[in-house]
């Protein structure tokens, strides 16, 4: 999990330079970069998090609802960025699609068994 949240501080701050955004955006458009940051963001809370698989998605996804909301409120700081409801809707979703395609295909526990990590 501490690969997650390394990654979202990244995030965070190479987001909040000034320009950084301006110039990754002629390779990639705003929704492109929010759907796949935060997928992988879910991918790593999900593989990290002890738990059964529901468990697992369950943290994971409530934890990227954060992290998106955290996002914006930090963007509203900077007079050269924004927040927006629409970018954190477009992150929980990627948490919410990426966490419930890992919760479909993860192995599911006989009764009695322990969960194991992959971090």
């Amino acid at each position: 999990m501490r690969a997650a949240f390394l990654f979202y501080a990244a995030v965070i701050v190479f987001g909040s330079i000034p320009g950084a955004r301006a110039e990754i955006g002629e390779f990639a458009s705003g929704l492109t970069l929010h759907l796949a940051a935060y997928s992988f963001i879910a991918l790593l809370l999900f593989c990290g998090a002890q738990g059964c698989a529901w468990r697992k998605a369950c943290k994971a996804f409530l934890i990227i609802a954060a992290m998106g909301a955290v996002d914006e409120c930090v963007q509203s700081l900077f007079s050269y960025r924004g927040a927006s409801v629409l970018d954190w809707f477009i992150d929980i979703n990627a948490g919410l699609f990426t966490t419930a395609f890992l919760w479909s295909i993860w192995p599911k526990e006989e009764v009695g068994e322990k969960s194991t990590s992959l971090s």
